[in-house]
This record gives structure tokens, C-alpha cells and sequence, in this order.
């Protein structure tokens, strides 16, 4: 198949993750992808480090500038798919009429209802599938409006790498300068207020009373920065609380951690959780949105009830005085990603969708 992948997003996040997963592994299977991202970003310089073709565009104008460069792509040859990864290349694609002279399918990543003006739903409708990344976002879809034929269920994927050695853990930990001893919950995303970081922030002032030897590493970058520093400052956590920023490497966070923690409220699905999955980490997590799809509760993570410092904090002291539940829990979700979360998986599932919204 020719497929155009368009992702217009500037900063890295795990859509991007995902597009990059998508592209080297349809190419990797003999498909012919051009990948259309912002000139200068991380996706676009990490795809051509990959090997990924790519047609990068400047950040001005995206959507009419993109439009522009899909009329020519679109013309110049036999495009089968164009892929929109996000709601800029989704407008974009609209735009340059790419439905019109091929196969338009859009990945929907978030679960608020779709916008009411009339543009926001004539891009929907020009789709000729959308790809959900689970059923609770297929659903909100749907409330929306969008016919179920229209829908199809595609779970993100995450690769599933060697199991990280001694060594690996030794280097991790001394980046992040973790001493032998500690125990370190480690936990990855943007950080936003509907990422539920200030009640793991509570949680972990309260598990750090019972287990001196505690150490929280967040990974990620957001608005809410700021104020959750003020807050670990606040509770007499400044020196065991670790903000890494945006980490280029990051398995060295997965490579140092002895526990993830998953507190989002409202998630659609979380890469971030199903990476820490398929690294055998023993995971905690709230029961919202898409996390119940994937973690069955005391067999491959164990769940905090409620989104609070109370909920969090017993689970985080278990799983931090049980070596032999950790083993057990890290053991099960990293068998259970293998076989169902993927990115090979992900990758051979997009591939049965593109045929067949091409066959249909």
C-alpha cells in the first residue's frame, strides 16, 4: 500500500511515539509510507533517524501551508491512505480534500466530545474510518454522533524490549544518582492537572513515613510543573522527589524504577503504563477510562480505587515491602503486552484496518 501518515503536533508526546512506531513498522513489512511532520520536531528527527521517509513543513500556517503540500502529494501520485495522526493533520488533509482522492482514516487519542461548528464535524464525516485507540474513546465517538461502521478499535502498541540486566538498572541508577538501597516508584507523562500528579505527590509523602528509602522519579514536562514542586518543596520532599524533565533516553527511567505509578484521571489508554508493562515493572494505577482494557486488578497491576493520596498510598507501601508480588505482577503484564498491546501487533492491526476501509 502507499500511505501519507500526517502528524502536525510540535512536541513529543505519545501520539508521536505511536506515529513512529506505525511508519518504521509498515515499512518494515514492505509498505511504501512518506511521513509528513514539522521541520525541526521531534518526530520528524527522529523518523529520519529511523529511516522514515520524510516531508517535513514549517510550523506557520500549519493547516493551510499542509493543505497545500497534501494537494501536491496527492497529485504527484498514487496515494491509497492518508493517515491522520492527530486533529491539526485531520484539518489539514479536510482541507487539501484528501477523502476525495483517497482513503482519509483519522486516530482519535482523547474522549471529550467532538466539537459542534460545522468544520469540526464535516472532518469526521470526511473520514472514511477512524481509528480508536480503545473502547472507551470508540464510545465517545460515538455520543458524538459518528455511526459505529465508521469505528474502528486499535489499541496503541509499545515495543517489548529485552528484559532490562543488571547492568542496565546499575547505569539508570546512577544517572539519576538512586543509590543501591533506595526504592524508586517512577512515573511518565505530561504533566497536567487530569494527570492526577499532585495526589501521587500526597501518596508518596505519606508511603516516605513508612519507607524512609523511597525515591519518586516523574518524567515529563507540563504546566503543572511548577506548582507540584512547590508542593514536594511544601511537604518535606524536595530532595526525594526527582523532576526529570523531558527524558530523551527513556528507558533509563523504566531501567531505574522498582514500581510505576499511574495516577491519570481520565486516561484514554497510556502508553506510558503499557511501556512500564512491557519492562516488567509491577504497576499501580486508578481505575478510569481506557486503563481497566488492559490491567486485570492483583494480576498484572494493582489498582488504587479512587483518584486520592489515601487510595494510592497503601497500594505503593504493598508493592514496595512485596518483592515477590512485584516479581509476579511485572512477570503477567509483561506477557500479557506481548501478546496484545505490541507495537507488532498494533502495527498488523493498522494494516487490517487500512484494507479494510480499501476493500469496503
Amino acid at each position: 500500500m502507499r500511505i501519507l501518515y500526517v502528524d502536525l503536533e510540535t512536541q513529543w508526546r505519545g501520539g508521536q511515539s505511536q506515529a513512529l512506531l506505525t511508519t518504521r513498522g509498515l515499512i518494515t513489512r514492505g509498505h511504501d509510507v512518506k511521513l509528513v511532520a514539522i521541520e525541526g520536531g521531534d518526530l520528524a528527527r527522529r523518523a529520519r533517524t529511523a529511516g522514515v521517509p520524510v516531508v517535513a513543513v514549517r510550523t506557520h500556517s500549519r493547516r493551510w501551508q499542509m493543505s497545500r503540500v497534501l494537494k501536491q502529494l496527492l497529485n504527484d501520485s498514487t496515494i491509497e491512505i492518508v493517515h491522520a495522526n492527530e486533529p491539526h493533520a485531520l484539518t489539514a488533509a479536510w482541507l487539501a480534500k484528501a477523502h476525495r482522492k483517497s482513503k482519509l482514516v483519522f486516530s482519535r487519542r482523547v474522549a471529550y466530545p467532538i466539537g459542534r461548528s460545522w468544520i469540526a464535524r464535516q472532518r469526521y464525516f470526511a473520514a472514511a474510518r477512524i481509528f480508536a485507540i480503545s473502547h472507551f474513546v470508540a464510545n465517545s465517538v460515538m455520543e458524538s454522533g459518528i455511526a459505529a461502521e465508521k469505528i474502528a478499535l486499535i489499541y496503541e502498541g509499545v515495543e517489548v524490549p529485552p528484559a532490562i540486566s543488571g547492568e542496565q538498572r546499575a547505569e539508570a541508577r546512577t544517572r539519576w544518582q538512586f543509590s543501591p538501597d533506595e526504592f524508586v516508584f517512577a512515573s511518565i507523562g505530561y504533566l497536567l492537572p487530569e494527570k492526577g500528579h499532585e495526589h501521587l505527590v500526597r501518596a508518596f509523602a505519606e508511603v516516605s513515613r513508612s519507607i524512609p528509602q523511597a525515591r519518586l522519579i516523574l518524567a515529563g514536562d507540563g504546566p503543572e510543573r511548577r506548582r507540584l514542586e512547590a508542593l514536594s518543596a511544601g511537604v518535606g520532599l524536595r530532595e526525594k522527589i526527582l523532576f526529570a524533565g523531558i527524558v530523551e533516553r527513556i528507558m533509563d527511567v523504566y531501567a531505574a524504577a522498582d514500581a510505576f505509578v499511574f495516577p491519570s484521571l481520565a486516561e484514554p489508554l497510556g502508553t506510558s503504563m503499557l511501556a512500564a508493562m512491557a519492562n516488567g515493572l509491577a504497576v499501580i494505577w486508578i481505575a478510569s477510562a481506557g486503563v481497566p482494557e488492559y490491567v486485570e486488578p492483583g494480576v498484572s497491576g494493582l489498582l488504587a480505587r479512587e483518584a486520592s493520596a489515601a487510595s494510592l498510598a497503601p497500594e505503593m507501601t504493598r508493592i514496595a515491602q512485596n518483592a515477590e508480588l512485584r516479581t509476579r505482577l511485572g512477570a503477567h503484564a509483561r506477557e500479557h503486552i506481548r501478546a496484545h498491546f505490541s507495537a507488532d501487533v498494533m502495527v498488523e492491526n493498522t494494516i487490517r484496518g487500512y484494507e479494510k476501509v480499501l476493500t469496503g
